[in-house]
């Protein structure tokens, strides 16, 4: 099974069906962004978090926080593709449109354990971005790695799982060079996280803490049309 990353169903197929369709409160994803609607009075007043994902465009440059979680990168020649296993469907229906977004075509499959792959195709946009992550074949963050709203709305969206105490924000298991550098980031945001072991849930970074926890929420903005509430942090 697959999907073009201009949300279109290829061959007819549907996304996967652990999660609804998007109803018609989703927007559907066009081949050019679509800009926001017009804020309300409410809206307008908000004031943006200077990291925050409503506070710039969309960019290739944000897929840096598919890198920072379990995503993964080949590069080809002047190309370079993007990878991620996702657990749940509606996790499909939001990296897609993100990476539609971004002028990244995307495919999906079924795996054998019941969650699904992301595959992006192979583009030359995508080249510096694999290039700034990969040693050999490893991965690990470039100097100067940070993140941002958008960067941490995506590894939200893909990896980000609720728990009763706090938030997690799940790691690649075989990228353990990455967990030290990423922790980081998340400090210089204001997100201090514990790191969990394979032994302990992870690897994964926790979030907890009333203010920690609304901060994230600010960062990452409202939760995409397809997500459940539950699985994404309320803002206060």
């Amino acid at each position: 099974m697959s999907l073009s990353g201009t949300g279109d169903p290829s061959g007819g197929e549907a996304l996967p069906v652990l999660f609804p369709a998007p109803t018609d409160r989703v927007a559907p994803v066009a081949r050019r962004p679509v800009p926001p609607p017009p804020a309300d009075a409410d809206e307008s007043a908000r004031q943006l978090t200077f990291f925050g994902a409503e506070a710039a465009d969309p960019s290739i440059a944000d897929l840096a926080g598919l890198l920072a979680g379990p995503g993964e990168a080949v590069r080809m020649g002047g190309t370079a593709r993007l990878s991620i296993v996702v657990d749940a469907a509606w996790r499909v229906h939001v990296l897609v449109a993100e990476l539609a977004l971004r002028g990244v075509a995307a495919t999906w499959e079924a795996t054998v354990d019941g969650r699904h792959a992301v595959r992006t195709s192979y583009a030359r946009t995508l080249k510096p971005l694999a290039a700034a992550w990969l040693r050999g074949t490893g991965k690990r963050p470039p100097a100067g790695f940070h993140l941002n709203g958008r960067r941490l709305r995506l590894w939200l969206a893909t990896a980000g799982a609720a728990e009763p105490s706090g938030f997690l924000l799940r790691l690649g298991a075989a990228d353990e060079e990455c967990w030290a550098p990423v922790g980081g980031a998340l400090d210089a945001v204001g997100l201090a996280a514990a790191l969990l072991g394979p032994g302990e849930g992870g690897p994964a970074y926790r979030i907890t803490g009333r203010r920690r926890l609304a901060h994230l929420a600010e960062l990452v903005g409202d939760p995409p049309p397809a997500a459940p509430a539950t699985d994404w942090p309320a803002r206060s």
